[in-house]
């Protein structure tokens, strides 16, 4: 598991562009910016619908106000999937990036094994402050979202 002082790895995602699907590279799109990333298991799944990537829609005025360049959900899921569930949970300010094979998941070694839930492999959920680049932050939940949530970031920001 990628620890606090490590640089993330440059993996390219997608992300939904006004043309379509579009690369984001992450170590380009996170150089020199202060970046708040959150992972969920999967896109319109309960708690990621109901609690994980709400909070972060109401709490994002407060995070941009603490320093943040960026928020962005990651998710083992494709582009197409993201963006609607973005869309569906007004959520037009956070960054909606796809992890369709799971390398950027393999490569900070959160991946999480769903196939008893006929998943497949997926994402831990955890929050992670990446600061220029470099993990400042790291929070993985094994269960909830009380590590990971907007609440939590927000209080880690505050220090």
């Amino acid at each position: 598991m990628i620890e606090i002082g490590q640089k993330i790895a440059n993996i390219t995602l997608k992300t939904m562009g006004e043309s379509g699907p579009q690369a984001y590279e992450t170590l380009t799109n996170f150089t020199n910016k202060k970046v708040v990333l959150f992972a969920v298991p999967g896109a319109f799944t309960p708690t990621c619908s109901a609690a994980h990537l709400p909070g972060f829609v109401v709490h994002y005025d407060e995070i941009i106000a603490a320093g943040v360049d960026i928020v962005a959900c990651i998710s083992v899921n494709d582009v197409f999937v993201m963006d609607a569930w973005g869309k569906s949970s007004n959520a037009e300010n956070i960054t909606m990036l796809a992890d369709g094979n799971g390398l950027f998941t393999q490569a900070v070694g959160l991946e999480l094994d769903a196939t008893g839930f006929d998943m497949g492999a997926r994402s831990k959920r955890y929050a992670m402050i990446i600061d220029n680049g470099v993990v400042t932050h790291l929070s993985v939940d094994s269960a909830g979202l009380e590590n990971s949530s907007a609440e939590a970031v927000l209080k880690i920001l505050s220090k």
